[in-house]
């Protein structure tokens, strides 16, 4: 049985389908990449899955779970994280304090324990702030553990952006666009990090990404859509080849002239 699974999805923005009829499967421990021309429904496919929109029809099924009209915080808290195309960060902490708002939704500290300090609250406190540590060491910020997040250059605050989702301990992460902007440095460093989250925490993840050379290294298997449509799904030397894919990206050629 399928980690994730979309049965049939469709969502619709005044009559015009975003997505139309899309099953897309995702297995535990894969990593995924869902691709397509811009305005294919890439983003809107991963809003329907967090409960940002509620589907037209058809379901979304997580651990055997219909899950299609849960909202976002619910989402969550089963374990499906989302990161955003744009890095969604608090400019004004510290790295570590960025690290450690992710840890805290995460936490079971309780209102007492937080109000009156108690040594439980405090050894959790100490927990927390281990988890955070380990987390930045992980993925390369331990030595900016102090630098605030607006103050770092591009690759490292997606870079952060993917350590706050991975502090929220994700069952499933959703990566919208994780190497925007990137150098080469950085892309060939940020798909080391992204491996080895799936390696080391077990972390299934979906990502979508314009990047092709990057997609093809990254991905075990392509889900690829068009006009919110599955046109192909495969390997990725089989999608690299796909004349349907090559279509899509490119037209065809009595389109061109």
């Amino acid at each position: 049985m399928a980690l994730l699974e979309l049965q049939k999805v469709s969502k619709f923005f005044g009559g015009l389908a975003a997505i139309s009829d899309l099953d897309m499967e995702v297995n535990d421990g894969e990593i995924v990449g869902l691709i397509g021309p811009n305005g294919a429904g890439k983003t809107t496919t991963f809003n329907v899955i967090t409960g940002e929109l509620m589907p037209n029809a058809g379901r979304i099924i997580f651990e055997g779970r219909d899950i299609s009209g849960l909202k976002p915080h619910e989402v969550a808290e089963l374990g499906i994280v989302r990161t955003f195309q744009l890095v969604t960060l608090f400019p004004g902490y510290s790295v570590l304090e960025n690290v450690l708002v992710g840890l805290h939704l995460q936490s079971d500290i309780g209102f007492v324990e937080a109000m009156f300090n108690t040594p439980s609250n405090r050894q959790r406190e100490l927990n927390l702030l281990d988890q955070a540590m380990m987390i930045l060491r992980f993925t390369g910020l331990l030595g900016v553990c102090d630098e605030l997040a607006e103050n770092l250059p591009h690759g490292l605050q997606r870079t952060l952006g993917l350590a706050i989702g991975l502090a929220a301990k994700p069952r499933i992460l959703l990566l919208d666009e994780p190497l925007t902007g990137m150098n080469p440095k950085e892309t060939s460093e940020m798909i080391d990090t992204i491996r080895q989250i799936r390696d080391r925490y077990g972390t299934t993840i979906v990502v979508v990404e314009h990047n092709m050379r990057a997609v093809m290294t990254l991905c075990e298997r392509i889900v690829v859509i068009n006009f919110g449509q599955k046109i192909a799904e495969g390997l990725p030397e089989e999608i690299r080849e796909d004349t349907a894919v090559i279509e899509a990206y490119l037209g065809r050629e009595e389109d061109a002239s």
